[in-house]
């Protein structure tokens, strides 16, 4: 893009994910990002300051600190970014340096092939063409892609093994600057389409099964589509749950868990989530509900770990969602139902109830 090419704050505040206000109180702060001022007085960004602003956001989502990264110059933000990856045992992109451009889009007469699956005991293939579509920019193939990996793999599968591995590989690309926002948003979009249907395709299940979940996010997290991957596996366990989305307030949560006798209500908080929704609001929501409904809370913030609230579960993966499931009926006196067959097999899904993306 052009140099001289500016964005107004509402913009940057939707490109990069970063609040208005945030944008402010580091201008006033770091003395970084420093906009210049329109004819009308408001700010305006340069792109190079909004491609800086995005990779302090990749930063701020796996967990570092505003302090310590807002006022680094780019350099130094890309080697801090690939240091994190190699931390969490992040691959970097085979044959390609972390400066490589992704692929370029297929052009109109050359079509993106058709994959054609014979073991689909082997996920690693959809992930792989998946991620492939993903940087040709093919939001038609993947929709395919997905289409053929439902009934192929079944829902089960198709979460631990195709949208688990995929929103991970999303994440660290994002990490890496292989992906960009409008990629995570189409990925998202296409996942949470294939999600839903194939939750809808589910036979009715008893509606004296138990327990009856709540699920959603406080306002503040906006991450959802880690809501429908749990609301299917729970589903496949026999539970009967409310998926209300995302951002939630409190007191709706409250009134949502009396009106449809809620055993559980399980809340996301991925590692972006303000520190205030786990450390006040939290034990604040834990003392509004009756001691009869479990709380469950699942998702990448590091406070979780550190600082469960009292009367708080805390669920790392899909493994200990459906331990927690089994441990509920066993209170109750209740025969848990059959687990999905995956648990026993299953490499710990390391899927959070919200995800980044998102």
């Amino acid at each position: 893009m052009p140099r001289s090419l500016m964005m107004s704050i509402a913009a940057v505040e939707r490109d990069t994910g970063l609040s208005k206000d945030t944008l402010r109180i580091w201008e006033k702060r770091y003395g970084f990002p420093s906009p210049v001022r329109d004819a009308q007085g408001e700010r305006c960004y340069p792109m190079e300051q909004v491609e800086r602003l995005r990779l302090i956001k990749r930063l701020l989502d796996v967990g570092h600190r505003p302090g310590r990264v807002v006022g680094l110059p780019p350099e130094d933000l890309q080697t801090l970014a690939d240091r994190s990856a190699d931390a969490q045992g992040l691959p970097t992109r085979t044959g390609r340096n972390r400066q490589a451009a992704p692929p370029a889009a297929p052009t109109p007469t050359t079509p993106s092939p058709r994959p054609s699956y014979t073991d689909p005991s082997a996920p690693g293939d959809w992930v792989d063409d998946a991620l492939a579509r993903v940087d040709a920019h093919d939001v038609a193939g993947l929709k395919r892609l997905l289409a053929q990996a439902v009934p192929t793999l079944g829902l089960a599968r198709f979460i631990t093994e195709v949208c688990a591995p995929l929103l991970k590989a999303m994440g660290e690309g994002w990490l890496r600057g292989r992906f960009q926002v409008p990629q995570e948003h189409w990925v998202s979009q296409c996942l949470q389409q294939s999600l839903h249907a194939a939750i809808h395709a589910l036979p009715p299940t008893d509606p004296t099964q138990a327990p009856r979940v709540l699920l959603s996010t406080f306002p503040g997290e906006p991450h959802a589509l880690g809501l429908l991957m749990v609301e299917g596996w729970l589903t496949l366990q026999g539970a009967q749950v409310i998926n209300l989305g995302a951002q939630t307030p409190t007191a709706d949560l409250i009134d949502a868990c009396e009106n449809h006798r809620a055993d559980v209500v399980a809340l996301s908080f991925s590692a972006s989530a303000p520190a205030h929704l786990v450390q006040d609001a939290l034990p604040a929501f834990r003392d509004r509900l009756p001691a009869r409904v479990a709380i469950w809370a699942g998702g990448r913030n590091p406070l979780l770990a550190r600082r469960a609230p009292a009367g708080v579960l805390v669920l790392d993966d899909l493994i200990e969602l459906s331990r927690a499931v089994h441990a509920w009926h066993t209170a109750q006196g209740q025969d848990s139902p059959p687990d999905c067959g995956l648990s026993r097999r299953c490499k710990a899904p390391d899927i959070q109830f919200g995800h980044k993306c998102v």
